[in-house]
This record gives C-alpha cells, structure tokens and sequence, in this order.
C-alpha cells in the first residue's frame, strides 16, 4: 500500500531569501536551488541536498504539495522530482489532478463554505474598512475563497492581529500571520480534507505531514505523523501533539532535515515505489 506525503511548501520544504536562516560563517551555508522565479527575479529555495531527498522521495511514496497559494502561485514553483500527480491548493479549495482543478471537489468545498460560515464579502469589507493604510500594502483574494492582506512587518499592530482573530473567529473563519501576509481563512477550508480524499483516492494506508503555520495545525494533527520546523507560527505557541514530531532546525536546513525524516518513515514503512506519484 502506497504512503502519502502531504507537505506544505513555504518556510516548510521551501523558502524565501528573507526566510532561509544562514546562521552558519558564509563558507559553510549550504549550495541553494532556485525552485521559483517570479517577474525575472528568483524567489524561493531549498538547499541541492533537499533537492535530491525530495527525488527520492517521490519516487518511494505519493508526494502531495499541499499549500495555501492559489493555483496560479503555485504553478510558479519548479519542484526536483516527479511531477506530482495530486496537489492541493487554496488551503485545500483546489485539488489539482495532473495539473488541473478536480470541478467536483472545488463544487464540494464551496458548498460547504456557503452553509458553515460567513461570506468572503463581509470579511473582505472588513479588512477594507478596518486595515490601516500606514502598514497595508496589498489587499488580495484568493481564488475567491479567502483574503489576505500583504503588510509591513515592522508597523504592524499585533493587538489589530489578535482583535481580528477573535472577529473572524466569530464568524466562522481563521486569521493566520506569516511574515508579511495576514490570511483569514474559513474555517472549513482545509488542507486535511483535500489530504483525505487523496488518501482515499490512492489507496495510502500511512499518511505522512509538514507544516509551520496555524493554517497547517489541522493537517499536521489528521495525518498519522507529522513534523514541525523550530520556526513559524506553531513553533511561536509552542504546538505539539502526540504524533508530531518537533525539530530544532530552522530555515532552509529545516527544510532538508523535514525531508530526511518523511524519506525515514516511507522507507521504514517498506513503501515499494509509486509510479506516477
């Protein structure tokens, strides 16, 4: 039976220049691999060493991108390895099959999101309304499933952030802060719903996950084990779980330590290898 690995991406597998954390004296950092360029410019990184775990590792087990960027967004990104077959997006409102959107699942998660939560509009009136303009610099949607703002770090009111929280949570949706972007989120919009039904679609009887922000809490907890990095959001409130594993590593180190441990468990689990995965 095949193992699934369902990972989230930025500052977990991969990372932005401003997130890579190179502590260590210049002629020891790692060799980085641009895995994104976006506008001319390269974006993201992870280091040759993860780059080469990764390609093992989806040629061992069912390798499952699972982010909170849009489709669009994600398709920027030049992933080592195979290709995969499955990739969630949208925090789980996309389930990308070889490429393209799964119309029954995106029809599903907007059903539900109709019926459980607040409208995107009433969220969306009010980050307009009650985001400063001293620290906003982009307003954006998602595709029209959630919002997030683009702000400067180092104006930022974090009591503006906690007041959100408890304004969104009222309404049925989540607030996330990662870096230099405030999502909020609905709360039925999950990565661990799109990781399950690819379970299911696949056959996969151990599901491994990765995750650093509060928007990767539930997918790290459904999957039957998960690992975290020493940086982000969850390693800022402390989170754990029995079957989460916690690791000292930070930045793009954290990255390939990540990877070394899901190429462990797939190979300690005897997973043969997954064609097309």
């Amino acid at each position: 039976m095949p193992v699934l690995v369902a990972s989230d991406l930025d500052r977990t597998l991969i990372y932005s220049a401003a997130a890579l954390a190179l502590t260590m004296p210049d002629a020891r950092a790692p060799r980085l691999l641009c895995v994104e360029v976006h506008e001319s410019k390269p974006l993201s990184y992870m280091t040759e060493t993860a780059a080469g775990l990764l390609t093992d590792l989806g040629d061992a087990a069912v390798f499952v991108p699972t982010t909170t960027r849009t489709r669009k967004q994600y398709q920027r990104i030049n992933l080592p390895g195979p290709e995969p077959t499955y990739a969630i997006c949208a925090n789980g409102g996309h389930l990308m099959v070889d490429g393209v959107s799964d119309p029954d699942w995106h029809a599903q998660v907007t059903a539900r999101l109709a019926d459980q939560c607040a409208p995107l509009a009433e969220v969306q009136e009010h980050l307009l309304r009650a985001a400063d303009p001293v620290w906003v610099r982009k307003h954006r949607v998602a595709d029209d499933l959630f919002a997030y703002l683009v702000v400067e770090r180092e104006l930022l009111d974090e009591d503006w952030v906690k007041e959100l929280a408890v304004w969104a949570e009222n309404r049925g949706w989540t607030v996330s802060l990662q870096g230099r972007k405030i999502y909020a989120v609905p709360k039925p919009l999950t990565k661990s719903a799109a990781m399950r039904e690819v379970a299911r679609r696949t056959g996969a009887d151990l599901t491994l996950a990765a995750g650093d922000s509060l928007l990767d809490t539930d997918l790290l907890l459904a999957a039957d084990q998960g690992w975290r990095p020493g940086h982000g959001e969850l390693a800022d409130t402390g989170f754990t779980a029995p079957s989460i594993r916690v690791l000292p590593d930070r930045g793009v180190l954290a990255g390939e330590r990540i990877l070394r441990e899901f190429l462990g468990a797939v190979r300690g689990a005897g997973a043969g290898p997954q064609p097309g995965a």
